[in-house]
């Protein structure tokens, strides 16, 4: 699987190869990984053991993709306006500029529909994107902050964004309207 990692500060069109599937199976040359998973906020899990397959050279958690609005950004950053709720905390493929400027965790509405992204892209949105304490550690200038993940926590259930699958894969230029198609 290749995915081209986008940066949204170039002006430029940005290609971008998304795999139909990031899925293998056992006799495909993935490599297993086994990951323990670590909550911050829900000890009961704290001895949950996952196992899955990658596709060699590849990582990432349960998707392919993962969208993050703006709306979900300043909506964090409401609720806790100490916190500097920047993009490349939640490190996500795509952000989306809802043209509303509202401020709601609206990806949510999203689950389980299918979206397109200009002419051809089409993502299935598979479930919301579950955080961790990754996104509380310093990032270049952005402080080490507990509170980011808590307030997610406490207000979107730890979901900051969505995952998706791609169904059809194309090209995303700065500017495409991100739309329900189904």
């Amino acid at each position: 699987m290749k995915l081209r990692r986008m940066s949204w500060g170039e002006k430029r069109e940005m290609p971008a190869r998304l795999a139909r599937s990031a899925r293998r199976s056992s006799t495909d040359s993935g490599v297993s990984r086994r990951r323990t998973i670590r909550p911050t906020l829900c000890l009961d899990y704290r001895e949950t053991v996952t196992d899955f397959t990658l596709p060699e050279g590849t990582f990432f958690d349960c998707a392919a993709v993962h969208l993050l609005t703006t709306a979900t950004l300043d909506r964090l950053g409401d609720l806790y306006p100490g916190g500097r709720f920047e993009v490349r905390r939640f490190r996500p493929n795509i952000v989306i500029t809802p043209a509303s400027r509202e401020r709601s965790f609206l990806e949510d509405a999203w689950v389980g529909k299918t979206v397109a992204i200009g002419d051809d892209v089409r993502l299935s949105v598979t479930g919301p994107c579950g955080r961790c304490v990754m996104t509380t550690l310093a990032q270049g200038d952005l402080p080490k902050d507990p509170e980011i993940l808590r307030t997610a926590a406490r207000h979107n259930q730890v979901h900051v964004g969505v995952y998706a699958a791609v169904v059809r894969g194309g090209t995303i230029r700065r500017g495409d309207v991100l739309r329900p198609v189904g």
